[in-house]
């Protein structure tokens, strides 16, 4: 596999529960053998899902890492060709390496009952 660019919406160290109210992002570079090459967190200026889409565009993103997105922002994403792994509730990191091992699913549930919501 070539490197990924992944883009993770995050509240605190989690995926955040909805695309559209992200108050920052985790873009990370992935490959197949050395782990993040390289990872980069970016406050937004306010939650938004358009911000979260141009950010995407921007940064040359090829998969997006969410909870709850709507149905017109998931469409648009993948009209420009970003893969969306959509209904995942975990810690963002490791979310990220289950993608890395390509064995990451939209709906996945990783967080255990005591790590609870980030919220």
């Amino acid at each position: 596999m070539r490197d990924k660019r992944v883009l993770i919406p995050l509240c605190k160290d989690e995926v955040a529960p909805r695309f559209d109210l992200a108050g920052q992002a985790l873009l990370a570079v992935v490959d197949d053998e050395d782990g993040p090459v390289k990872t980069e967190e970016f406050l937004l200026p306010h939650p938004s899902a358009d911000g979260l889409c141009d950010l995407v565009l921007l940064r040359g993103v090829d998969v997006v890492i969410c909870g709850g997105i709507e149905e017109e922002y998931y469409h648009y994403l993948r009209w420009k060709r970003v893969e969306v792994i959509d209904n995942v509730a975990a810690k963002a990191r490791q979310a990220l390496d289950r993608f890395q091992r390509g064995t990451l699913k939209a709906g996945d549930i990783l967080l255990t009952r005591e790590q609870g919501h980030a919220g």
